[in-house]
């Protein structure tokens, strides 16, 4: 059987909500992508800071000039005041720029989110009720003890009795929505054809609630009697749940006009919850030539009485409203969305209507003000309040443009109101594509959440505008100010509405500072934005890094060969999405260096000359002294010779290298360097060796040697490890005792007296010294910070594996013990205690380092056990109101780490010396920007944090590195240095122009192209990517039609629908820039890009790579559809000055006009390079003659549409998939030329991708439809219920969940050599095969699939020992681990079994129980403690936990796809 395997999470974002979640005075954005759902906080960050991170990240990229007139609202004016008052203005706003708190994966869709005030929560902010496809309903609040969400209450309506008709669709088919009363009492979920089911949650009594008691004036607070009665069996009947038990309505039974229900709303300011329903009495599939069907109404609830009342009803609205938006007061009401208008009702049924485009008159009778100028289409439009107060409202459109709503206010009642678009000056067209869901985050900021594209915070702010403020000036000329513009503007600055939810006096509107005046011009920009690689269109793998041959040396052995290339995005934001398995760094330099074992790179002060030391010249004491300190001066090397002899040595660093440095009072011999660093504000350099601490001033004169003797017993213990802050330095000794020093006034080293503590009994491991900048290990959590030195805290692991925490410099007793660190708990506390004979890790090394941005960072502890694997622990705090202690208060969380280490290294016999003991990890304060931490070793790798994102462990690419340390110089800033086992030194950079990295896990580099792109293919020879685009353009009738002359009539439309016309662009990967552009004819797409091996001469046979594009023509729908196939080749041209990239062109090969129907999928088919083209409802195979004609040789009627064909290279055996019927699977001749059919699936399936899957001897087909199923369809004639195989028996069905794979490719599998899947493949071989015969099909193959919501996955098949063992290991992990919102991931998995799918199996069914296994669930086997991993290993049946990841290694993640 095979394993799903999902590499990447979900990027795009489908809903999100804000709210105070995580506490009562919170501001959480929450946000749901399909599977995930994420918790932000926010912070604001000064846009002065903002920008000189963005210089300080560009200074290394590129020579761009960074202008800040850019994100400047006053860069116009300011740009004709000269040069240099640019550079004095100074931006006073800030950026809002969004936290990650916490992370999780559901096993459902999320369909809705709502916000649900609760008295009853444990950390006092709202429940979240989330919404699920096929009608489930989940409560989760905030834990603040688990620092997790705990599901809280669990509805489903699922069941038979409430699906309504037998012949009623499926529920996931219907659109299921949820709604919550703005009030929380109540929670409405339409689900089904015409069902609403109402939760209802419990009030707080306020009449009753004595919030105003006071104890000390009106005595102590009487008791509340409890209402309990208690049960014949002890249970008491009064049990605290935040619901009350829900019920199930039938629309059409509170109206007989609810039978097609089109949306819903809960209105503000109703005593009773009430509800806007927008419905039809008539199907949606019977309004043509009707109009205005729709009815609004206005339901009360009563919830005791499980009933409602109608209040009020407007009939004969437009047709085509779609949506009801409530509205909170002063507007209130509701405002309902359509395609061509807005339509306002209040609450006592008054309407205003705005029609937005000139359709809007002919759709409807209902009475609208005229906007038609404005040309809107409002599908797929989302609005949100900017600011109720004012009566705005922001809408974005489906292409991504902003607009406002403005309403008039008169008193309580709205007399109207009116649209205008924001202009692209002013930002309204920051936003690239259209958007699926907003929410205010703040009162000048809102988050815009897209499934076509980035997700953005988009900050606003207003202007006043020139003549305002010319006449504010004017009304008192008295005053003789002598103010300028510019002064103006700084004011204006200081009370613009940038203000944040701290400061209230600047959230007075504008509106009410000047009355009457009508709010200023609204100005919109980018604060903070998720990347997105969704949706993928199509992929390709490629070379994705032409490098000059002097770049090739540097970067040999650490670029991949491939890159996996995708096109993604709609719409403006559509982009090209590189992404690889691991970090690939730009090397600056590299050499050999094979003596080379640790790097520690210096900052160190110069020391001050003694002339200079008098009071007046310390502090006026010039550049010299001050900026050196800010880049590496030196560089002290660790090195062990070809005889094993043992030195270090110091260089001196210059802008891209280093040079030895000498006569300096550095000793080379002292032997070999176990640390080094500075302490005492840069003005000590600390050089840690194993028998001594030696102590050097700025420019390495000898200041202090501290020997490492016990005078009491004579003995020299050495170093085994060491730890430096600035101003403590910790040593861990190999007699397992620990040594600590403090740094005094002088820059004299002293050691701590440890007295007969318990430090001095212990027998230490290791240990690390951490300086506590934010106060999460303080005694009380305050916001101000510590002094300097006084925030040290101490991290000891002792050989038993107990965490011990020290706070310098009391060293008598710790502030926190944990023992259960080697059992590597899901929450570690100091009171975890584990069973007894409970198997525990063997933990090598721990590190409390703050990972991060520039945004934030947070501290984490990284346990590193024996075979490389880490830990990583996120500590946290939990309220407390008495207790003050640390060990109550303090918990750290382990947080999901799939990446499993790969095997150390077995050392041959001759370098001995590569036993030696392990690099520890080493922390980065700044690489590229990220607070890091780098893991050395065999498997090396960073961990990487942004602000957005989970720690991520991403590796390096190239071989096992010995040492490792950040580098920052003129000319290699931000960098880091490392030598590798082979011996290489390389100094290098983390790439970050346009690259995230932790964002999906895997390095992504992405490119806009700013054009819609859906298809691409790479191109071997001239190494270069071909992309299928699209752009927008008015459609045009036929002039020439002589038979519809009633066409002429239309010519002078002015608001003419927009259609598709293809763009083939040509891409250049060396600066991913596009080097050549072919426009195809008018409302001519393109449908497919493929680079096949043709046969372009008959005489010569002779091959090429050529670029083969199907096409469609359709103008309109009483035209018939044409297809064109076209062939171009790349040739190599002249380049443009100045642009050597450009030195490419395409070249029109082969153009054949298909005269019925579109060309929609290519492949090559077989041995002698001719090409299958699917062309409307057949299925052809053609030739490439010399005279640039497409000769067909053999054909196959098809059904419908094909979306896919696929040949298994040079067999001839084919698979064609399509869009409605099913898979054919079919067989091609080439002596004579023919196609015949093999099999057929079932006739019922919606296929959007198949392809082939070798697994052995055995020949599988994999085909994805429409509802997110796998299905693994085989042909096997010999089968008594296939029929001689016409038809295809049906193995098994897996659901893919939120993420149905639209995009397949078959690519080969890279696998260890001692893999159990080659192990077992000779077996599968019929006995009597000859060996050569059988290798050569069992080439190992998986499937890579892609998904509209950015994820990846591979299929890969298993062999029968692997498969037992993991189908019931994921049995043990679903039983062992938590699952979020009461769902089941095995009920998430399980294939549709209602609806078509359910009736109408994929194929003959002949599974015998088997299934796919769920690779998402086994990628959680790292949660689990140690105990319950060997138990489990155990009852599985494999050897021990180390076999379980040897396994999970091969069969998880991508190392399957080692060459990316």
């Amino acid at each position: 059987m095979q394993c799903y395997t999902e590499l990447t999470p979900p990027t795009a974002v489908t809903h999100s909500l804000s709210l105070p979640f995580i506490s009562a005075q919170s501001n959480n954005l929450v946000v749901a992508r399909a599977s995930v759902l994420q918790i932000f906080t926010t912070k604001s960050v000064s846009a002065e800071l903002d920008k000189a991170q963005n210089a300080q990240l560009q200074s290394s990229r590129s020579t761009e000039h960074y202008d800040s007139r850019v994100n400047d609202d006053d860069g116009l004016e300011a740009s004709f005041l000269g040069g240099d008052s640019v550079l004095v203005r100074s931006d006073r706003s800030s950026y809002t720029k969004l936290i990650l708190v916490a992370e999780f994966t559901l096993s459902g869709t999320i369909t809705g989110l709502a916000r649900i005030k609760s008295k009853k929560t444990a950390s006092g902010g709202e429940a979240l009720l989330l919404a699920f496809k096929d009608a489930k309903l989940g409560m989760v609040e905030w834990d603040p003890e688990k620092h997790s969400i705990n599901t809280t209450s669990i509805h489903y309506y699922e069941q038979e009795d409430l699906q309504g008709a037998p012949w009623a669709a499926p529920l996931g088919h219907y659109v299921n929505f949820l709604a919550a009363d703005p009030g929380s009492r109540c929670a409405a979920l339409k689900f089904g054809a015409r069902s609403l089911a109402i939760i209802q949650f419990k009030a707080a009594e306020e009449d009753i609630d004595m919030d105003d008691w006071d104890e000390e004036l009106d005595g102590s607070r009487p008791a509340k009697e409890a209402s309990t009665t208690t049960l014949t069996n002890g249970t008491s009947s009064n049990e605290e749940t935040p619901y009350s038990s829900s019920f199930v309505l039938r629309l059409p039974n509170l109206d007989s006009n609810l039978l097609h229900p089109v949306h819903l709303a809960f209105l503000h300011e109703y005593r009773e919850p009430s509800f806007g329903i927008l419905s039809s009495t008539a199907a949606p599939s019977l309004v043509l030539g009707r109009k205005d069907q729709l009815t609004y109404m206005v339901f009360t609830l009563d919830i005791q009485a499980e009933a409602s009342t109608p209040i009020l009803s407007v009939a004969n609205l437009p047709q085509d409203l779609f949506r009801v938006i409530a509205l909170p007061a002063p507007v209130g009401g509701a405002l309902l969305v359509g395609i061509n208008e807005l339509i306002h009702i209040d609450q006592s049924g008054k309407s205003h209507g705005v029609g937005v485009n000139q359709f809007a008159k002919q759709a409807t009778s209902f009475s609208l003000v005229d906007q038609s100028d404005l040309e809107l289409r409002l599908e797929g439009c989302e609005i949100e309040v900017l600011s109720a107060e004012n009566g705005e409202c922001l809408m974005v459109l489906n292409d991504g443009r902003l607009a406002v709503i403005t309403f008039k206010i008169d008193g309580r009642i709205v007399s109207g109101f009116s649209l205008r678009l924001i202009a692209p000056e002013n930002g309204g067209a920051v936003i690239p594509a259209g958007v699926t869901t907003l929410s205010n985050l703040n009162r000048t900021c809102i988050f815009t959440g897209s499934e076509y594209g980035d997700s953005l915070v988009v900050g606003w702010t207003r202007k006043q505008s020139q003549s305002g403020r010319k006449r504010s000036r004017l009304l008192d000329p008295s005053l003789e100010l002598d103010i300028d513009d510019e002064d103006m503007e700084d004011l204006e600055d200081d009370d613009d509405l940038y203000g944040d939810d701290d400061a209230p006096s600047k959230q007075q509107p504008r509106s009410t500072i000047a009355p009457g005046s009508k709010p200023g011009e609204l100005l919109f920009r980018v604060h903070d934005r998720l990347v997105s690689i969704a949706p993928i269109r199509d992929f390709a793998l490629g070379q994705a890094n032409s490098l000059s041959e002097a770049e090739q040396k540097n970067h040999a052995g650490v670029s991949s060969e491939l890159s996996f290339v995708a096109a993604c995005g709609r719409g403006n934001a559509g982009s090209v999405a590189i992404i690889n398995r691991e970090i690939q760094p730009r090397v600056i330099g590299h050499f050999e260096f094979p003596e080379a074992r640790g790097f520690w790179t210096i900052a160190a002060q110069k020391p001050i000359p003694k002339s200079l030391q008098s009071d007046k010249g310390a502090t006026s004491m010039g550049a010299e002294y001050e900026t050196s300190a800010q880049y590496d001066r030196f560089m002290i090397v660790s090195k062990v010779d070809l005889d094993t002899y043992e030195t270090s040595d110091v260089y001196a660093l210059t802008g891209a290298g280093f040079e030895a440095l000498t006569g300096t009072e550095f000793e080379p011999a002292a032997g070999f360097t176990i640390e080094a660093g500075t302490m005492g504000n840069h003005m000590r350099i600390i050089q840690v060796l194993k028998t001594a601490v030696h102590c050097y001033d700025g420019d390495f004169g000898l200041t202090q040697i501290l020997p490492m003797l016990d005078e009491e017993t004579g003995a020299e213990p050495r170093v085994d490890s060491a730890s430096i802050s600035d101003h403590y330095l910790l040593l861990v000794r190999d007699d397992a005792s620990i040594f600590i020093t403090k740094i005094d006034k002088n820059l004299e080293l002293e050691e701590l007296e440890k007295g007969d503590s318990a430090l001095s009994s212990t027998k230490w491991a290791t240990g690390c010294l951490y300086e506590d900048k934010t106060g999460m290990f303080a005694k009380t959590q305050s916001d101000k910070g510590a002094g300097a030195g006084e925030n040290i805290m101490m991290f000891l692991l002792s050989k038993t594996g107990a965490l011990h925490v020290y706070a310098l410099p009391d060293i008598s007793k710790p502030v926190y013990v944990a023992e259960g660190l080697p059992f590597v708990p899901a929450v570690l506390s100091a009171n975890y205690a584990a069973r007894r004979g409970t198997a525990k890790d063997t933990i090598k090394e721990i590190l409390v380092a703050d990972l991060g941005d520039m945004t934030s960072s947070h501290p984490y502890l990284i346990a590193r056990h024996e075979n490389d694997d880490v830990t990583i622990y996120e500590p946290f705090r939990t309220p407390s109101t008495t207790e003050q202690d640390l060990s109550a208060t303090l918990h750290f969380q382990k947080l999901p780490n799939p990446v499993l280490a790969d095997d150390l290294l077995e050392p041959a016999d001759d370098d001995i010396d590569e036993v030696q003991k392990a690099l520890p990890m080493r922390r980065c304060e700044n690489v590229a920007g990220y607070k890091t931490v780098f893991l050395p070793g065999n498997s090396p790798s960073f961990i990487l944090k942004s602000s957005k994102t989970l720690p991520k462990v991403i590796g390096l690419h190239g071989n096992g590195v010995r040492g490792m340390a950040s580098f920052h110089t003129e000319g290699c800033e931000r960098g880091f240095i490392y030598a590798d086992y082979k011996g290489i030194a390389r100094v290098s950079q983390v790439p970050i122009r346009n690259t995230t990295y932790a964002d999906i896990g895997m390095p992504l580099r992405k490119i806009s192209l700013g054009i819609d792109v859906h298809s691409i293919s790479y191109h071997p020879p001239s190494g270069t990517f071909v992309a299928g685009c699209d752009t927008l353009e008015p459609f045009e009738l036929p002039k020439e039609d002589d038979y519809h002359k009633e066409w002429l009539q239309e010519k002078d439309l002015v608001f003419k629908p927009m259609v598709e016309r293809g763009v083939i662009k040509l891409i250049n990967p060396s600066n991913w820039t596009v080097i050549d552009s072919i426009q195809l004819e008018p409302c001519e797409t393109i449908m497919c890009v493929e680079t096949l091996n043709l046969e372009v001469s008959e005489s010569t046979n002779e091959r090429k790579h050529l670029i083969t594009v199907g096409t469609a023509v359709s103008r309109g729908e009483d035209l018939p559809i044409r297809g064109r196939v076209l062939v171009y080749d790349v040739v190599t041209v002249i380049p443009e000055p100045g642009r050597p990239e450009t030195n490419k062109k395409l070249k029109l090969v082969a153009n054949e006009d298909i005269p019925r129907g579109a060309v929609t999928a290519l492949s090559e088919i077989g041995t002698q390079g001719l090409m299958l083209v699917a062309q409307g409802q057949k299925c052809m195979v053609r030739g490439l003659k010399e005279d640039g004609t497409l000769l067909p040789v053999a054909f196959m009627d098809m059904s419908c549409y094909v979306t896919t064909v696929r040949e298994l290279k040079g067999t001839g055996l084919c698979l064609m998939a399509d869009a409605v019927k099913g898979v054919w699977f079919t067989g091609y001749t080439e002596e004579p030329y023919r196609m015949v059919l093999f099999g057929k699936s079932a006739t019922r399936l919606e296929i959007l991708t198949v392809d082939f899957l070798p697994d052995g001897n055995e020949l599988l087909i994999v085909a994805c439809d429409s509802d997110a199923g796998i299905h693994i369809l085989q042909f096997d004639p010999d089968h008594p219920k296939s029929l001689q195989g016409h038809l295809l028996l049906h193995r098994t069905t897996f659901s893919a969940g939120a993420h149905p794979p639209t995009r397949s490719m078959l690519l080969p599998r890279t696998l260890p050599t001692g893999s159990d899947y080659l192990a077992q493949q000779p077996l599968n071989g019929t006995p009597g095969t000859p060996e050569g015969e059988h290798s050569a099909a069992a080439a190992p193959a998986t499937i890579l699939l892609t998904s509209p919501t950015g994820v990846l996955a591979t299929l890969s098949p298993l062999s029968e020992p692997q498969y037992r063992r993991l189908s019931f290991l994921a049995g043990q992990l679903l039983s062992s681990l938590p699952h979020h919102a009461g769902l089941n991931p095995k009920a998430y998995r399980a294939p549709a079994t209602s609806g078509v799918v359910g009736r109408f199996p994929p194929a003959v069914d002949a599974g015998v129980g088997r299934n796919i296994v769920d690779g998402v669930l086994l990628a959680r086997w790292n949660e689990l403690a140690a105990g319950r991993r060997a138990e489990i290993a155990g009852r599985v049946g494999f050897a021990g936990v180390d076999e379980v990841r040897d396994v999970l290694r091969e069969v998880l993640g991508t190392s399957g796809l080692a060459y990316l």
